[in-house]
């Protein structure tokens, strides 16, 4: 697991410590999500990551699971960080 995923992972956990989910799975089916926490973790995902989530990459699909939010982030990472 990437340290990118590892961080997404304990946010969400951080806010909902009975939550046991892996990287794949999709935490808008499993009910964690709401409208509300879905605007802190992209709020999250700015700040740690030092990124800019343009508005046409706010699809639910990158942000469905760990794995797919951290794709986001290594693609809105300037390329001399991504590693």
């Amino acid at each position: 697991m990437s340290e990118t995923t590892g961080d997404i992972l304990a946010f969400i956990t951080g806010r909902f410590p009975q939550a046991e989910i892996t990287a794949t799975e999709d935490i808008f089916s499993l009910g964690y999500i709401n409208s509300l926490f879905a605007m802190e973790l992209v709020m999250h995902l700015e700040k740690t990551f030092a990124v800019t989530i343009p508005n046409e990459e706010l699809r639910i699909d990158n942000f469905r699971t760990a794995a797919a939010m951290t794709e986001l982030v290594g693609r809105l990472r300037p390329a001399a960080t991504v590693g």
